[in-house]
């Protein structure tokens, strides 16, 4: 990928994605930025930050929909 992830940080972005997605967090919401979102979680919980910008801009979202993605995927994840 443009971001370089490693494994670690694309399989907990994929298991953000399952968790959430089962509780209906996907719904009505841009895969694409529910995804980049999930990525840029992940990133930051495997010590592999990235900025919102690096991802948004792989991701052609706004920062501003990585931001209240990942408010919302945190939160159902139970980290906050």
């Amino acid at each position: 990928s443009e971001l370089g992830l490693s494994e670690e940080v694309q399989s907990k972005a994929n298991e953000i994605i399952e968790t959430t997605a089962e509780q209906g967090l996907l719904s009505g919401k841009s895969p694409t930025g529910y995804a980049a979102a999930a990525i840029y979680a992940a990133s930051l919980l495997c010590n592999e930050k990235k900025t919102q910008r690096e991802v948004a801009d792989v991701a052609q979202v706004t920062e501003v929909t990585i931001r209240n993605r990942y408010q919302e995927q945190i939160e159902a994840m139970g980290f906050r």
